[in-house]
């Protein structure tokens, strides 16, 4: 996750801090009313003014920002909220002052900057004052509340577990009673949260409207260089795309936990419970691998026991995410990113925990805040945050409204698509995994009939397992709240339209009844944080589309899961002119850039997993594939 104080790609407090002090939003009508007829010389001189302003506050309200999700107490909440509360009621302001010049023939930059002012902000807020305070106090308390949020089992008060301590658990048990208790005991601190969500959704519907959209959906879905029916239309192409990959996998994972837990906890041709799938929101299923991997599978290399093995800690963690990306010629951290990050979690009080990346000063104060494990699945998030901070450097050179990802989608996929290149063959360069070139690579014959699994399938399951397995997740967050914001689903829903769709896309059930006196979707971060989350379906498509992309510059003509770019420099080379556009251009010229392509397109993820399809066919012959 990315967090700046730039307008469009933050994500800190309620999951944005827009981004300046400037008037209030009540004196907005007076500017937009301004006498005389506008001409595009005001308007250059408006952009570039506000431009000026909101970058030398927005560095104001990132260092806010970080206070609060690293000090959390009832003064920094309300420092951070204040800050936020000033930094909305600027944006707007200045949206509303910029329709003045409608109707102009502007120039084709500031056009493009007007355009994000007015559509790229994730939280708007009313033009009343007390309604501006009331949502940033909603939108700070929410993501506290996540943050402070605690499970005691046995309701054993100096026994309480936070959401890392639970996630532990769920990835590692297999007793299913504590597995259940795991997943309802993390659900309790989001139900106080959603009477104040019913009023956050109204305050900042208001705020949409105010800036001419149907509401806060709509205007999320307005910041892709496409309409909102558009992008709803888009991503509903590319997940059919991908649709037919992640049921094969869904119906090996089925027949796996049915025969680790049998009829009683799984049905055959049923939904997958959520609370044996390795994760707390079901969303990625690598920790059960050893479950869904057939025999020969189970023995495969373990990055996460190696990394202990060898006591890497968790600075060192960070440093091998450095080096791939200086190997492809990017500059090193600076020093101040090694001091005023934070890798672990300290003892002494809470903190957000969620993996973030923090561009402060939108030049050269980058930071990362993660409470690291020393695992497998933390080496992969190191490279991803790692991404956002290599993206932010290369288009700091742009104009202010133009800092930041093509659209959000690519600055989520850059780091994961540098983890696609840490693979076997590339831990063995840097000492990480030792054993036979892939050239030398055994094979196990399975049952009769049945394709040999190799140590390739075994690393595109485990891969699988993480990629693929997000994907209809990464529908449901986003299609949840463009229903709630557009009042197709009422609070007296809430919690049903959460399942139906969680049930739709994902095929997984709640292993227990709920109702409307749950709030389960606040007990995702993202919700409370308020943190638009198509970007990381988007994502999940894009990386695999860049990887290839790379692959075919770095001269790669294997099977696709093989390559890695690891010291690559006319990758990298490709890759950095790509990332120092920023927004200056419409995303698909960037797409193209990277690419060659002008479309977003999930084939390449069907070309990686091409091989591990094959052998779920083969697999899941006899079996219901579907819900």
């Amino acid at each position: 996750m990315r967090v700046t104080g730039r307008i469009g790609t933050g994500l800190a407090l309620a999951g944005m801090l827009l981004a300046a002090v400037m008037p209030a939003l009540a004196e907005a009508p007076a500017a937009s009313n301004a006498k005389g007829k506008p001409t595009t010389t005001e308007a250059r001189a408006f952009i570039e003014g506000a431009e000026q302003r909101l970058k030398d506050l927005s560095i104001r309200a990132g260092r806010a920002a970080w206070v609060q999700v690293n000090f959390i107490t009832d003064d920094t909440e309300q420092m951070a909220a204040d800050a936020q509360r000033e930094s909305i009621a600027a944006t707007m302001e200045l949206a509303a002052a910029s329709r003045r010049f409608d109707g102009l023939n502007l120039p084709e930059d500031v056009a493009r900057k007007i355009h994000i002012l007015r559509n790229s902000q994730t939280l708007p807020a009313p033009s009343s004052p007390a309604e501006q305070a009331e949502l940033s106090r909603i939108a700070t308390s929410l993501e506290s509340d996540y943050g402070k949020g605690r499970y005691c089992p046995g309701g054993r008060t100096d026994k309480c577990l936070d959401i890392n301590a639970l996630s532990k658990i769920l990835a590692t048990s297999r007793d299913p009673d504590e597995l259940l208790d795991v997943w309802k005991g993390w659900r309790t601190i989001s139900p106080p949260m959603r009477e104040r969500y019913e009023r956050f959704v109204v305050l900042a519907n208001e705020g949409a409207r105010d800036l001419g959209f149907k509401d806060l959906g709509a205007l999320w879905r307005s910041d892709y260089d496409m309409t909102p029916e558009a992008l709803t239309a888009e991503v509903e192409r590319l997940w059919h795309q991908v649709r037919p990959l992640y049921l094969a996998l869904h119906a090996h994972v089925r027949a796996s936990l049915e025969k680790k837990y049998g009829a009683g906890q799984v049905t055959e041709n049923g939904l997958l419970p959520a609370h044996l799938l390795g994760n707390m929101w079901a969303q990625s299923w690598g920790n059960i691998y050893a479950l869904a991997a057939p025999a020969g599978g189970e023995s495969d290399f373990d990055l996460t026991a190696t990394l202990v093995a060898r006591k890497v800690d968790d600075k060192e963690m960070v440093r091998m995410g450095e080096r791939f990306f200086t190997s492809l010629g990017f500059e090193p951290f600076p020093e101040t990113f090694w001091k005023r990050s934070l890798f672990t979690k300290p003892a002494d009080r809470d903190v957000v925990c969620h993996a973030s990346a923090w561009d402060i000063d939108l030049q050269e104060d980058l930071r990362i805040k993660m409470c690291i494990e020393i695992n497998e699945e933390d080496f992969q998030t190191v490279h991803h945050e790692l991404g956002h901070l290599i993206y932010d450097r290369e288009y700091r050179r742009q104009p202010y409204l133009l800092l930041g990802g093509a659209h959000d989608g690519f600055h989520e996929a850059v780091g994961d698509t540098v983890a696609l290149s840490i693979t076997p063959g590339y831990l063995r360069q840097i000492g990480l995994m030792n054993g036979a070139a892939p050239a030398q690579k055994e094979t196990v014959r399975q049952d009769a009939g049945a394709p040999e699994w190799s140590p390739d399938l075994a690393f595109l399951m485990k891969m699988a397992l993480e990629k693929v397995a997000f994907l209809p997740f990464g529908l449901v967050v986003d299609q949840w709240r463009w229903k709630v914001f557009s009042g197709e689903v009422q609070p007296a829903g809430y919690n049903r339209a959460w399942w139906d769709l969680v049930e739709k896309y994902q095929g997984v059930r709640a292993p227990v009844a709920r109702s409307e006196a749950d709030f389960d979707p606040g007990a995702k971060y993202h919700v409370p944080a308020n943190t638009p989350y198509t970007r990381y379906f988007l994502a999940h498509i894009l990386q695999f589309q860049f990887h290839r992309g790379l692959c075919r510059t770095a001269g790669f003509t294997g099977p696709l899961h093989e390559c890695s770019i690891y010291g690559n420099t006319a990758a990298g080379d490709r890759l950095r002119r790509a990332l120092a556009m920023g927004r200056q251009r419409p995303w698909p010229e960037a797409l193209e850039a990277l690419t060659g392509e002008k479309r977003m397109d999930a084939t390449a993820m069907l070309d990686y997993f091409a091989p591990l399809k094959r052998w779920l066919d083969e697999q899941n012959r006899g079996r219901t594939v579907g819900f």
